[in-house]
């Protein structure tokens, strides 16, 4: 995560618009309960938002940049035993199989580069019938030309998320295309 998306992360502006938009619209009405993991949290402003909205949720935050767990674990202090904040890469997340009832990946799969591995992570620690939740950036052309010069992401094709996903044990996925065809939004439930 580059200098300015980290303070854009941590801000005020940010911290409202996630929570009156960003996160009604990004879990496309699934209802979080029991033990849920977000992966790639950043400073934890999606986070805070969930232990807002749904209080019966214990919630385990992970980004790969410690400074971003530290960020996230002061952010998320006031939830007490609600919340575990810890360092963990998406491609290897360090739970057992069937940990979760559901993970959240909030534009976070384009700075993975091996993004596919996050996603069979993702479902690995998923309880069988539980939602894997989430919205990414995806190739466009614009999208390209700007992260052109950074080797750590790697924008994803709708067609490449869609085959990527076909090869998981889902038993159902819906794709929704938003922000001008830019972002996609997509919900997985692990097979039963």
């Amino acid at each position: 995560m580059s200098r300015l998306q980290s303070v854009f992360c941590r801000s005020a502006p940010w911290r409202i618009v996630a929570r009156r938009v960003v996160l009604p619209w990004a879990l496309q009405g699934v209802e979080l309960r029991g033990d849920v993991l977000e992966i790639g949290a950043g400073s934890g402003a999606m986070a805070a938002e969930v232990v807002h909205g749904f209080p019966t949720v214990r919630i385990t935050v992970t980004d790969f940049d410690p400074h971003m767990v530290e960020a996230a674990s002061k952010r998320l202090a006031g939830a007490g035993d609600r919340v575990t904040a810890r360092t963990a890469d998406a491609t290897a997340l360090p739970f057992a199989d069937h940990s979760f009832d559901a993970v959240l990946s909030w534009v976070m799969l384009h700075h993975t580069v091996e993004w596919e591995q996050a996603l069979a992570e993702a479902v690995r620690v998923l309880r069988p019938g539980g939602h894997l939740v989430g919205y990414d950036l995806v190739s466009v052309a614009p999208l390209r030309v700007l992260h052109r010069s950074d080797d750590r992401i790697r924008l994803m094709g709708q067609r490449e998320l869609r085959a990527a996903v076909d090869t998981l044990p889902v038993d159902q996925a819906v794709f929704t295309p938003a922000v001008m065809g830019a972002a996609v939004r997509f919900v997985l439930r692990k097979a039963t």
